[in-house]
């Protein structure tokens, strides 16, 4: 019998605040520096979430939504910031 494999998809696991913080603190120490991957991590924690109040919560359409946290898209900082915010996210910056 042919074993098969699923494809992994971190959004089962984002099942709380607590997790979906702590994965996003894991992903910031991992590759802080790299703004594409903090958008992809950003976009699980969206779809663990409800797209579409999460869209109308930041003020965008949901397919504007997709397209920022695509990995085609180059969203604006104010779309990130939009997005953090209705998220219950906020950004701080430390020196380093």
């Amino acid at each position: 019998m042919k074993k098969g494999y699923s494809k992994w998809d971190s959004t089962k696991y984002l099942t709380s605040e607590k997790r979906m913080q702590a994965y996003l603190d894991a992903a910031m120490k991992e590759d802080g520096n790299d703004p594409a991957f903090i958008i992809s991590v950003m976009a699980d924690i969206a779809r663990a979430r409800n797209m579409n109040q999460l869209a109308k919560d930041a003020g965008l359409s949901r397919s504007g939504l997709y397209k920022a946290l695509s990995g085609e898209g180059k969203p604006e900082f104010a779309t990130i910031m939009k997005v953090a915010g209705a998220l219950g996210l906020k950004m701080e910056f430390r020196s380093i």
